[in-house]
């Protein structure tokens, strides 16, 4: 009897430690999750921001086209043939800053690399990009713009510490590849990122371990392939995803 009622003890106690193991697993999921949400929820915050100082330029471009016209109009009636010449010369620069850069196909995708894009112009960063979105992408549109966005600011945020600005660079490719949607960001880099085992951690704070996090979670929920290298300075990073054409 003695016997018996120590191992009923005994059993009691692991159950209560298993449940409080448990029960402490299924906090931290839930904290993390939280704070995983709240920082996407940041994300697009920022990301809508961007594309709203875009869309402000140009309205401001058109709400001054009438001015415009009535200047060359007038220039030309009086035969100020080189003043015009010049104006137009300063509206081109003007109306280069606010033409779309990269047409995808698919206009949140479209939003998204453009305001990237002008960041990175405005910090001295080297760009290339191609990018095609045809169709109708399995992803939705929000998670595509979180990818793409945490992809190309990780990228900037590489290159901004390079303080030789020659050797900056960011190259971007989207596009298919056998019925898959392939993204590949690559940008140089000083230093040796930090890995964790088989995976590259990120070195810029915890919010950023969101975002890389957040985009390894995307490529999990529509059993997606991420792939991260790193050599001679150049880190890239490749995603495939399930990509259903349109009928």
């Amino acid at each position: 009897m003695k016997y018996w009622f120590i191992a009923v003890i005994a059993a009691g106690f692991v159950l209560i430690i298993l449940c409080t193991v448990m029960l402490t697993r299924r906090y931290i999921l839930k904290l993390t999750d939280k704070r995983i949400a709240e920082y996407q929820n940041d994300l697009i915050t920022k990301h809508c921001e961007e594309v709203q100082n875009i869309y402000k330029t140009m309205r401001g471009w058109r709400h001054d086209y009438k001015n415009h016209i009535q200047v060359m109009r007038a220039s030309l009636e009086m035969g100020k043939l080189t003043e015009l010449g010049n104006y137009l010369g300063e509206l081109n620069v003007d109306l280069n800053t606010v033409d779309t850069v990269v047409k995808t196909g698919n206009v949140m995708a479209d939003a998204i690399l453009n305001s990237k894009l002008a960041l990175c112009k405005a910090r001295n960063i080297p760009y290339e990009v191609t990018a095609t979105i045809p169709g109708e992408c399995s992803v939705n549109d929000v998670e595509l713009c979180v990818i793409i966005g945490n992809l190309l600011d990780n990228a900037m945020e590489a290159c901004e510490k390079i303080d030789d600005k020659t050797q900056r660079f960011i190259r971007v490719y989207i596009g298919l590849f056998n019925q898959q949607l392939y993204i590949n960001v690559t940008n140089s880099m000083i230093g040796t990122p930090t890995k964790k085992g088989k995976a590259y951690k990120s070195s810029k704070g915890e919010n950023h371990g969101f975002g890389l996090m957040r985009v390894d979670r995307i490529a999990d929920k529509y059993n997606g392939f991420v792939n991260r290298q790193f050599e001679d300075g150049v880190f890239g990073t490749e995603i495939m995803l399930p990509f259903v054409q349109s009928k």
